[in-house]
């Protein structure tokens, strides 16, 4: 991959084929996407404009940003359905590898695929990994002083530049405190989490921790099981309290 940065957007060269559809309509078709970061935490997709399949519909609006200029934005028309101003054109970017490029909202459109799997939220960070490893070491977990996990036989989940995450069989969690909560989050490594939050005494401890039910393809081994944020319970270690992120 070749890289270049610009202040601080990052744009590189991907390799996947790379395919956006609305409405059941292939909006566009590329086997040269460009990867952009224009936040650190994770890239959008720039898709030459040669591999556009649909009309872009100039609404006259534009966009401004301070590293890659002023931006043009179109509507999207696909399969009856209307994207109002989810593309946009750089065309006198700064950033010379830009210009002629088109960035597609990632979310006003109907699905995204990576060569024949379709990716969801946004697309991977091809510098993010996820492992997720059987353990044996005893893990436990506390709120306001009451237990409500521990085992033995936690999967510890590793993300790049995240806190590590501990998923406890729900048998070794005290599922008699937990509530259901209508919170709903999507990951593009791990697909859509479930919420619960946590009564402990009279103090009601909202959406403190989550599940995946069916997780995507590559994170099957945390399928059902329950994990908490490190940042709002007390997790031990072997006995070992572990610091807040």
């Amino acid at each position: 991959m070749n890289a270049t940065a610009r202040g601080r957007v990052r744009v590189e060269q991907g390799a996947k084929r790379v395919r956006v559809y609305l409405g059941g309509v292939l909006v566009a078709d590329t086997l040269t996407p460009v990867f952009v970061w224009e936040i650190p935490y994770y890239p959008a997709y720039y898709i030459p404009r040669e591999d556009v399949r649909v009309e872009l519909i100039g609404t006259g609006n534009t966009d401004r940003s301070p590293s890659r200029g002023e931006a043009t934005l179109f509507t999207v028309k696909a399969g009856g359905k209307e994207a109002v101003d989810a593309a946009r054109i750089y065309a006198d970017s700064p950033i010379e590898e830009l210009r002629g490029l088109v960035r597609f909202d990632f979310a006003a459109m109907d699905s995204w695929f990576e060569e024949d799997e379709e990716i969801y939220v946004h697309p991977r960070d091809p510098y993010k990994r996820v492992d997720i490893l059987a353990s044996s070491r005893h893990v436990r977990v506390k709120i306001d002083g009451v237990t409500v996990a521990e085992s033995r036989n936690a999967r510890l989940l590793f993300e790049t530049s995240l806190p590590t995450r501990y998923y406890l069989p729900k048998t070794a969690v005290r599922m008699d405190l937990l509530e259901p909560s209508d919170t709903r989050t999507a990951c593009p490594y791990k697909g859509e989490a479930s919420y619960y939050s946590a009564k402990v005494g009279d103090r009601m401890h909202e959406d403190v921790a989550w599940y995946y039910d069916t997780p995507l393809p590559e994170s099957q081994k945390i399928a059902g099981l329950v994990a908490f944020y490190n940042e709002k319970v007390d997790t031990f270690v072997d006995g070992v309290l572990q610091p807040r992120p």
